[in-house]
């Protein structure tokens, strides 16, 4: 993470030590303020001080450079929180970035695979048999039923897992706890990796202790990990890592689609609200704070309902195709004069 100097930097300190934000977030946060202070800086003023005609040059600016509408947006909520810090602990009375209006951005459905696309893809590790088949379907049919986020994925831990392997605790973001449920596939998978985790582990320890020995090892250091997925050489697996294991897998499955990590977890809630789940139910089960967040599924469920009505219905196959006119309009029919007298219709 970048360096910061003054209040930006006790207000990231703040993020991370009393809001819990991620590491990923933080460093967005860092970044995005970064490159505002080093604008005030070069405008002759301070963050803390800024005039909101400031604040909006800054966002104007970052918009004729070219920068996608979505991260000016995403700067624009950095500085908003960075004011509402400040007014919050009495180092400023009004917020500069108040009257902004975000970028209209394009609303994109979320990527997802859907039902049978997802079975074929848990599939993948057994029959193409690269990387590590039993650790990696374990991990996929654990995101993709428990509709995990990749961090949540990455620090599930042993002691966070039900005895039963029905399902886990997991910490999501600004810390809060929920439990997620693994399908019976699921479960079984992580069953039939956990000896193979266990044998790695061991490899990893005997090492470890030979190292001590010998002296060309660093006990303090290789410190045996309770995360459940691990890599090849029995330490924890890293968020690129899962993104690199779903992205091969992704390459060889051949569904053309470019098939991500939180594609699966998209996948989860395509397919829960697409079988008649309460989106309130999805809300909890994927842990969104809002309930607006969830509410994009619904639109991937009335796309897949178009699909399948252009897929199954004759005219609208020919229509979509373009080799049907539409009917012409019929006539109006006539409405019936009121009078006082009663109704009265005019004269054929």
């Amino acid at each position: 993470m970048m360096k910061h100097n003054g209040p930006v930097a006790e207000y990231l300190s703040y993020l991370e030590a009393v809001r819990g934000v991620s590491g990923r977030t933080l460093a967005a946060y860092g970044k995005d303020l970064e490159r505002f202070a080093s604008y005030c800086k070069n405008s002759g003023f301070v963050p803390e001080t800024a005039a909101a005609a400031g604040v909006e040059r800054f966002i104007a600016d970052l918009s004729a450079e070219g920068i996608a509408a979505v991260s000016v947006n995403r700067a624009l909520s950095s500085i908003r929180g960075f004011y509402r810090w400040l007014i919050r602990f009495g180092r400023r009375k009004d917020d500069p970035s108040a009257n902004i209006r975000n970028l209209k951005t394009p609303k994109a459905l979320p990527a997802f695979l859907w039902e049978g696309e997802m079975a074929a893809f848990a599939e993948l590790p057994e029959k193409e048999g690269i990387l590590w088949p039993v650790r990696d379907k374990a991990l996929i049919l654990a995101m993709y039923s428990a509709g995990l986020r990749i961090s949540e994925l990455v620090s599930l831990a042993m002691p966070d897992i039900d005895p039963l392997f029905s399902g886990a605790r997991v910490l999501g973001k600004g810390g809060k706890e929920r439990f997620v449920f693994f399908s019976d596939e699921a479960a079984e998978a992580i069953r039939e990796y956990l000896p193979a985790r266990a044998v790695r582990l061991r490899v990893r320890a005997e090492k470890k202790d030979a190292g001590a020995v010998n002296g060309t090892g660093n006990p303090g250091k290789a410190q045996i990990t309770d995360k459940l997925f691990i890599s090849r050489r029995g330490r924890a697996i890293s968020v690129p890592g899962v993104r690199w294991i779903i992205n091969r897998y992704g390459d060889r499955s051949g569904l053309g689609k470019h098939v991500h990590p939180h594609a699966l977890r998209h996948s989860f809630a395509t397919h829960l609200v697409n079988s008649g789940c309460d989106v309130r139910i999805v809300q909890e089960m994927l842990g969104h704070a809002s309930i607006s967040t969830t509410q994009r599924y619904t639109h991937v469920d009335m796309e897949h309902l178009r699909r399948a009505y252009m897929k199954a219905h004759p005219h609208a196959q020919a229509a979509f195709s373009g080799d049907v006119q539409p009917p012409a309009r019929r006539p109006r029919p006539e409405r019936p004069r009121v009078r006082a007298g009663g109704v009265q219709r005019r004269k054929s």
